[in-house]
């Protein structure tokens, strides 16, 4: 069936009722064919040239197409990548805006656009490559729990991982570990519940791919930074309907639900490597270039590449994308990776850059939870405490100084009255008050807080990159012995340091910040970066959990208690 004009807006596929509207923005392609596939996404069946392009978005409408169409782009134009333009029309490539995916990923060096010389390779790549599927339009009537809206001075955050959390829980049906589907039963909100937390935040559950240096290392990128689809929920955790399902079973809870997002880079590497979505659609509008070297790219994220949120379609790709979460997936809050990248234009970091500006005035964000990790690898990367008004802030001096004091450092205690304070001497300007200091002790990038007390170094050699990745200086010790030990003065002590360190966390002004399996004793092993260890060095063991365990989990119950029975 020959595709109709259709409309510009909105961007990605969208089911009219009479049939499926297609639109994809790119300024420097010269043209592009939709693609459509059986509901496997394995078979492509037949290809539509988008007839318009209207204010650089390609746009077409496929009569009594619906909900469930499986399809994808091949995008036309010069292969130019001195001038920035990386066109390969035999490669299969994502919406950006694609809200479900079909197929399956596999990696493969048929996803790399280059081939020697920096010549394109012709080399078809959609069997192993996703597709997207138009989605049934979500049904606004379905009524759902409201929202707890906790105020941030009541507001204590658990820092958790969907599959870590559930992967191993042994009242969870096995099918489901792992999933949305096991996060949102009984057994792991109801433990939260008791414990007294107030909020669940999630590593990514954005689509994501694992990079080919960890594929060639037989490993996987666990945590989930490395985000291709902005919409899409990574098919391993389950689909859109199964994690609305999740947030409402916390939100019956009382518990509110804060999404980690990736919006600084993406998983495409290097300007030679996977050739995915962004970087085939349009690479010279996507990605910051270096000004004098369109071939490499700018990377302060430390991730290959830097997305480009100076260009006004890019941006509103990340603005639609958190509308989306909040609107449809009925979240509380983002936690936003590598935030400093976010706020960069020309001259660097901006505080009153135009990301931070859409944000402010947005009227859906502005009612949800916004944190940044204030900081990236570029020059001028370490920007805590000047995201200003309406923004909380991870803060690693609360976690820096903290432990210096408890391990009995010399400097120790020269900044632990101003942590415990809610650190003014960051946070007291622009009218924000100690909740804008996200308080930490330990978090997912780094030691456990059971490693804290128990390894003197870092232990990341099943990592693959020779004990070389990861900080060195984490103001941990072991008290005795590197590792586990069975000797009883030693576990003692180690006790009492993890207590010292959470009752400064729970007793201080600022938001609190519980790691995963913090309060239950779980460990890995030493390992300070375990973003590729997929696997029970990562998870949290349910069964293993032992009565000094038990006990501790008890400790920090009356300590959470306490914290809300008498707010500062």
């Amino acid at each position: 069936m020959t595709l109709e004009a259709g409309w510009a807006y909105p961007l990605g596929a969208t089911w009219t009722g009479k049939g499926v509207n297609f639109a994809l923005f790119s300024a420097h392609a010269s043209r592009v064919n939709l693609c459509l596939f059986d509901s496997s996404g394995t078979v492509e069946t037949v290809r539509h040239e988008l007839p318009v392009l209207t204010d650089q978005v390609w746009h077409g409408f496929l009569p009594d197409g619906g909900p469930g169409l499986v399809y994808g782009y091949r995008v036309d134009g010069p292969w130019a990548p001195g001038d920035g333009h990386r066109f390969n029309p035999a490669k299969l490539l994502l919406d950006p805006y694609a809200k479900e995916l079909a197929g399956s990923y596999r990696f493969s060096r048929l996803h790399f656009a280059d081939a020697l010389w920096h010549e394109p390779d012709r080399r078809d790549n959609a069997a192993s490559m996703w597709k997207a599927r138009v989605p049934d339009p979500w049904n606004g009537a379905v009524a759902r729990p409201s929202r707890p809206h906790i105020p941030w001075d009541r507001t204590i955050i658990y820092e958790a991982h969907v599959k870590g959390l559930t992967a191993l829980h042994p009242a969870l049906d096995p099918r489901v570990r792992g999933t949305f589907q096991g996060l949102g039963q009984g057994p792991v909100l109801d433990h939260l519940v008791k414990l007294g937390v107030t909020a669940l935040q999630l590593l990514p559950i954005q689509a994501f791919v694992t990079e080919p240096r960890l594929e060639a290392l037989g490993l996987a990128n666990y945590w989930g930074y490395n985000t291709l689809g902005f919409f899409a929920p990574h098919p391993d955790y389950g689909t859109m309907e199964e994690f609305r399902a999740m947030v409402d079973a916390a939100h019956r809870r009382g518990l509110e639900v804060i999404l980690d997002v990736v919006y600084n880079h993406t998983a495409e590497g290097e300007p030679d490597q996977l050739h995915l979505a962004f970087k085939g659609i349009d690479n010279r509008s996507y990605y910051r270039s270096l000004p004098s070297q369109p071939l490499r790219y700018e990377n302060v994220t430390g991730c290959g590449n830097t997305l480009n949120l100076e260009h006004p379609r890019v941006l509103q790709l990340v603005m639609d994308s958190l509308r989306y979460w909040v609107e449809i997936g009925g979240v509380d809050g983002f936690r936003f990776d590598l935030a400093t990248t976010l706020a960069r234009e020309a001259e660097g970091f901006e505080a009153n850059s135009g990301f931070l500006r859409a944000v402010r005035q947005d009227p859906v964000l502005n009612s949800v939870k916004l944190i940044a990790e204030p900081w990236d690898i570029g020059p001028g990367g370490y920007r805590l405490g000047e995201f200003g008004a309406g923004w909380a802030e991870w803060n690693d001096r609360f976690r820096d100084d903290v432990r210096a004091f408890w391990r009995g450092d010399a400097t120790g205690t020269q900044g632990l009255a101003k942590r415990l304070q809610g650190s003014p001497d960051i946070f007291h300007r622009d009218g924000r008050n100690p909740a804008a200091s996200v308080n930490f002790v330990a978090c997912h990038d780094g030691f456990a807080l059971e490693d804290v007390v128990s390894y003197s170094a870092k232990h990341n050699q099943s990592n693959g990159e020779a004990n070389n990745d990861g900080h060195s200086d984490n103001l941990s010790a072991n008290y005795g012995i590197e590792g586990p030990t069975d000797d009883p003065l030693i576990l003692d002590e180690r006790d009492r340091q993890k207590r010292n360190m959470l009752a400064s966390l729970f007793l201080s002004r600022g938001t609190p910040m519980l790691g995963m399996g913090d309060e239950l004793g779980r460990t890995q092993r030493g390992n300070n970066n375990a973003y590729c260890q997929d696997n029970e060095i990562s998870w949290l063991d349910w069964s293993k959990i032992s009565k000094r365990d038990q006990d501790f989990c008890d400790f920090v119950r009356k300590l959470i208690a306490l914290r809300r029975s008498e707010p500062l």
